[in-house]
């Protein structure tokens, strides 16, 4: 009985290889409703690995007439590795999504690419040929002959406009004239991360003239965030190491200007149906019209010819490639803003627009190897951030005035 319940069990007694006995005179299980169960006393000699043969037979006893074959009741499939793999499908909405998410990005990375490489071109333009106005005019020329191309080859669709459409792009077209003119002076007096500083004070001057001409009211927060901009900004301009009063006051009235000419946007293009590049085409025609005139008036022909030569000699002809490098640039980077405004919210492209301005500084500093102080760098990166927290506030009124 001993016997069978020990085989029963799988447990094997001592095995003396002096005495070359089978099983000891003790066995590892005395009894089987034994309280005690002595394991420790047990000696397993094995240099073999246990394995389980299988699930469906583990503790069971075959019988001597029962069969040995046995359906398993774990089953392992192994598949060829040439097998297609597994494909995960996403539905048209996600996909609609991630779509427009990379467009976004890509609208992001080219606005700002163009920005620097014209910010880069227009300075070493300045350097050699200092003449803002035609510098100014060439920019706007350059965008209105692309603009004409296009349209000729049908490669973009001609804006219908006519007189009520015109009426309303002027006195955009003068802001935009001003602000053009004003920031390529500055930038030909100061450096190109100078102008950019400056010009991040833009929201200052849009409160300023909303509450003064317009007779808004904004709430407490949007007030505060303006705080950091203007001290951020009075505190770059007073450590600036080259600093000038005309590439001051040009960065200054260029935010001025550029404030006007969005407030005469929104009021005099209200249910118009000109798209972002056609507005932006005609809004430069305009600015060329109404700038070439008056810088044939302050600079003259027989200065820019004397001025050019100048530079020609001393560059060689890649300052021609400087040119045009500048011009298109500019169209180009200011074409793709005017789209991106058809795509993204305002308060994405106020973000996008601050990013910018950092993008430009960093890379104008590294360029032209600038000299920066650090309380000026301070200075910068305060104002910076005031137009951010401008941004920020100025959606929450958004909001405050849906709720309402």
């Amino acid at each position: 009985m001993a016997f069978s319940l020990v085989k029963y069990f799988g447990l094997s007694t001592t095995f003396d290889p002096l005495h070359k006995n089978l099983f000891s005179s003790k066995p590892c299980v005395s009894s089987f409703f034994s309280k005690k169960i002595a394991l420790p006393k047990c000696n397993i000699m094995s240099k073999k690995p246990l394995y389980i043969s299988a699930v469906s037979g583990f503790g069971h006893v075959n019988e001597p007439n029962e069969s040995k074959s046995r359906d398993p009741l774990v089953q392992c499939n192994a598949y060829e590795a040439s097998r297609p793999p597994i494909s995960i499908e996403f539905d048209e909405e996600t996909k609609i999504v991630a779509a427009h998410k990379f467009k976004i990005g890509l609208y992001f990375a080219t606005w700002w690419a163009l920005n620097v490489v014209f910010n880069i071109y227009n300075k070493k333009v300045l350097n050699a040929f200092p003449f803002p106005w035609l510098t100014s005019t060439l920019s706007l020329a350059a965008g209105s002959f692309i603009m004409l191309v296009s349209w000729a080859t049908r490669i973009a669709e001609t804006p219908k406009t006519d007189i009520d459409f015109l009426k309303a792009l002027f006195p955009v077209a003068v802001a935009h004239t001003i602000g053009h003119v004003a920031a390529t002076v500055s930038m030909s007096k100061v450096a190109v991360s100078f102008t950019h500083i400056i010009k991040s004070g833009e929201p200052a001057f849009s409160v300023l003239v909303s509450s003064l001409f317009l007779g808004q009211t904004f709430p407490l927060p949007l007030y505060l965030s303006l705080v950091p901009i203007i001290g951020g900004c009075a505190l770059a301009a007073v450590t600036e190491l080259n600093f000038n009063l005309t590439g001051f006051m040009g960065a200054m009235i260029s935010n001025l200007a550029f404030v006007f000419r969005n407030i005469f946007s929104k009021k005099g293009m209200k249910g118009k149906s000109v798209g972002g590049m056609n507005y932006y085409a005609c809004l430069s025609m305009m600015s060329l019209l109404i700038l070439t005139p008056f810088a044939i008036a302050v600079e003259g022909p027989k200065v820019w010819a004397l001025g050019w030569q100048n530079a020609v000699s001393q560059i060689g002809p890649n300052f021609i490639w400087w040119v045009v490098a500048q011009s298109v640039f500019y169209h180009l980077y200011n074409q793709v803003s005017y789209m991106f405004l058809n795509e993204i919210s305002p308060l994405t492209f106020s973000i996008g627009n601050t990013m910018k301005r950092i993008v430009v500084i960093v890379s104008s500093i590294i360029i032209f190897q600038n000299p920066i102080q650090p309380v000026n760098a301070l200075g910068a990166t305060i104002a910076i951030f005031g137009t951010f927290l401008y941004s920020q506030a100025k959606q929450l009124e958004k909001f405050g005035k849906k709720d309402e």
